[in-house]
């Protein structure tokens, strides 16, 4: 049976309750994110920058990409390339960061609902994020582990 008000016969509404010591754990995950969000932006911008550096001086100089291995037989183009995916996939869970970081602030500090549910939609998208991110890279092993089975 339904839980109905005896009264009016409404269906009840399960109301959430945000205690204060809540609130001061939310404030604090959102310091945090600020954090790790410019931390974040920080090592994208390393990326990038070592991208185009390092791609240009495959190509000035020979020995660099002997050192580098299996990068550097890869090419400047490619090895360029992989490294703004690897920037794009340090900055994007960064900028989801930093706006989680700034709504929660904002929510918990002034009661605002709105930029607290725009700071859970933040995290859900971080969360989704790095779920995608997972199980791509458990597909990548997969295919790895078949190619040297069958090769």
């Amino acid at each position: 049976m339904e839980n109905q008000d005896q009264e009016s016969g409404q269906p009840l509404q399960t109301q959430l309750v945000v205690t204060e010591e809540m609130r001061s754990y939310l404030y604090d995950m959102a310091r945090w994110s600020s954090f790790l969000a410019i931390v974040g932006f920080v090592f994208a911008g390393i990326t990038i920058v070592g991208a185009f550096t390092i791609g240009a001086a495959m190509e000035t100089n020979p020995q660099l990409a002997q050192m580098l291995g299996e990068f550097g037989a890869l090419g400047k183009i490619i090895f360029t390339v992989f490294n703004l995916v690897v920037a794009f996939a340090i900055f994007y869970p960064s900028l989801l960061l930093f706006k989680y970081a700034a709504h929660a602030k904002v929510g918990v500090l002034y009661g605002e609902q709105a930029n607290l549910n725009e700071a859970f939609s933040k995290l859900k998208s971080l969360f989704s994020f790095w779920g995608i991110l997972t199980i791509i890279c458990i597909g990548l092993y997969f295919l790895m582990i078949l190619a040297t089975l069958v090769g």
